[in-house]
């Protein structure tokens, strides 16, 4: 007689085997499956160009996003007294980036290129071997994690991250890996930091099928298909500040972009 479930990790980790092995692509079991997929660097996939995706740019550009930590009340009256150093009043600290599931480390040499202090994780050490080679080509400093980021020790990821962007990562969960997704947010991402992310969308990539099929079928078909409003319910707890599908970009442009994926940035009130 079998009594293993008692917590919430126990059950998710139950629907996990509810899933057949060959499916898994979230945890440190599939991360054979990334290697393989990464291990030719030269195959024709779109996202192994060394361009970031064309709404991070944006963001950025447009000053949704910023490079430098905002300011704590503290520091906003340390900036108000008139005896303060110019050096404590106009130091600005770098900004915390979170790239989850960075694969070769596009996004995450964009983020270190714009002035941000950014950590990168994924499953694969194909994708992360990549991704410092690329980060040693450019002299960009990012620190690389191997590894489940919903598994990794609290003193990797610490946080607070002021940015997570996830660029492809959110969609290869299985539903009741959400709850991970979420939790992990809740732990990491600083109040008033932004959640930025792309995903499958609904009638261009991805599998429609409602989230309990998932497990009658013990398949994800590839990866999950997103509407605007699934994103809205799903991240609730959050400010949606933009929402729209990727622009097409061609290959020529210096930005990456596909029309089959969408692109979300949440911002997560203070506290």
């Amino acid at each position: 007689m079998d009594r293993t479930i008692r917590t919430i990790d126990d059950v998710l980790e139950l629907l996990d085997t509810l899933l057949p092995p060959e499916a898994n692509r979230w945890t440190t079991d599939g991360a054979s499956w990334w290697d393989a997929f990464y291990a030719d660097r030269d195959r024709p996939i779109p996202f192994f160009v060394a361009k970031p995706d064309e709404n991070l740019v944006g963001y950025l550009s447009r000053g949704l996003v910023t490079p430098t930590r905002p300011q704590s009340d503290a520091e906003v009256a340390l900036d108000r007294t008139p005896s303060s150093a110019p050096e404590q009043r106009d130091a600005a600290a770098p900004a915390r980036a979170l790239d989850l599931g960075c694969g070769p480390g596009r996004n995450a040499l964009h983020l270190a290129a714009a002035g941000f202090e950014v950590d990168a994780v994924d499953l694969s050490p194909t994708a992360i071997a990549w991704g410092e080679d690329r980060a040693r080509d450019a002299g960009a400093t990012i620190t690389f994690h191997c590894g489940d980021a919903f598994a990794l020790p609290n003193d990797q990821l610490t946080g607070p991250y002021d940015l997570i962007y996830d660029s492809g990562c959110f969609h290869h969960l299985p539903p009741h890996r959400r709850i991970s997704y979420l939790a992990l947010l809740d732990r990491v991402l600083a109040p008033g930091g932004h959640l930025a992310l792309t995903t499958f969308a609904a009638g261009r990539m991805g599998s429609e099928l409602d989230d309990v099929d998932y497990y009658r079928q013990s398949q994800l078909h590839g990866g999950l298909a997103y509407t605007p409003d699934n994103l809205r319910w799903i991240f609730s707890d959050l400010t949606e500040r933009e929402l729209r599908p990727m622009h097409d970009e061609s290959p020529t442009s210096p930005y990456f972009g596909e029309p089959f994926l969408l692109t979300a940035l949440f911002r997560r009130d203070q506290r």
